[in-house]
């Protein structure tokens, strides 16, 4: 299947697929390894210094030539560091989260840096837009991590409805069906994070992965909703007993303390019990570990598959 969106063009990549910027495990071992398989890896710089960052990139340019991007959180206190460091190495492609990115646009923009902001409403995208955003990431509430209010289904033709600039639909994206329902909804390409949890090249613990195979379509639950922050994981005993908290009161920053550190409790150290396994709607859909490679020649598949079925549907009387 040959793409040749204004996207793809934009980002010198095959297949309009990003993957998503997991925090501490989506590092520059499964970015190149999506670069070289057609997509756009990219690393997951949240929390993370300037020092890990570097050596994160030099490991994607020692692994393939192919173009590669860093999430960047704006809300991390050295934020100004990791940009600098950005504009430095010549990175050629950024996501934004957490934060407005307008304060470090024109940097960006005139280092030749691509800057595409993930949004969860058609205003934010908007203003974005105008301020000189490259694209725009439409991330649903059935993804993983933290979360908006509307589905992907609702926010993705709307955000496009909106903006100039190419719309990427992030959120419940798993394979070839959802890859070819968001280009039908009129994004230019799709970000998909839950699946490449169960890469192989993804740097998470075994036991996170395996939490993430064994569930089921309703196995994921949204905590902290009264924070203001809701955040979507798989259900264990600490979304219970984080959940059971918030219906009694707590306060806003006694359930911020009751969450610090649980992601990576889960992610690196495989306390998949107390810590907190991040993941959208799709892990019911995600069956095995496999090479990143191998993840993305399936998507693309079936979503030719798609292609080919939807063309025998359709016919004009």
């Amino acid at each position: 299947m040959v793409f040749e969106t204004p996207l793809c063009k934009m980002l010198g990549i095959q297949y309009p697929l990003l993957q998503g910027a997991m925090a501490r495990i989506a590092g520059g071992r499964l970015a190149a390894a999506v670069s070289q398989a057609g997509g756009m890896g990219i690393i997951g710089a949240a929390g993370a210094d300037a020092e890990w960052i570097k050596g994160e990139i030099d490991l994607v340019r020692r692994s393939t030539v192919k173009p590669f991007g860093v999430n960047l959180m704006l809300a991390y206190p050295d934020i100004d560091r990791v940009v600098d460091l950005i504009i430095k190495e010549k990175v050629p492609v950024v996501t934004t989260g957490g934060g407005n990115p307008g304060r470090y646009m024109e940097r960006l923009k005139e280092a030749g840096v691509k800057v595409i902001p993930v949004v969860a409403s058609v205003a934010l995208a908007k203003r974005l837009s105008r301020l000189g955003a490259d694209a725009i990431i439409a991330e649903g509430m059935e993804s993983g991590g933290h979360v908006g209010e509307m589905t992907t289904m609702c926010l993705v033709p709307m955000v496009v409805d909106a903006v100039d600039v190419p719309v990427i639909a992030a959120g419940g994206i798993a394979d070839g069906r959802g890859f070819m329902a968001a280009l039908a909804l009129g994004a230019q390409g799709v970000q998909i994070g839950t699946r490449f949890i169960c890469a192989e090249e993804c740097n998470v613990h075994p036991a996170y992965q395996e939490k993430v195979i064994k569930a089921r379509d309703r196995d994921t639950v949204v905590c902290g909703l009264t924070t203001g922050h809701p955040v979507r994981a798989i259900h264990n005993k600490f979304t219970r007993y984080y959940l059971q908290c918030e219906r009694q009161g707590m306060s806003k920053e006694e359930l911020e303390g009751l969450g610090t550190g649980r992601y990576p409790a889960a992610a690196v150290k495989g306390d998949t019990d107390q810590g907190s396994v991040l993941s959208g709607q799709i892990c019911g859909m995600v069956y095995k570990v496999q090479p990143a490679a191998e993840i993305i020649a399936d998507i693309i598949h079936g979503a030719w598959q798609v292609k080919q079925d939807v063309g025998g549907i359709l016919c004009y009387t």
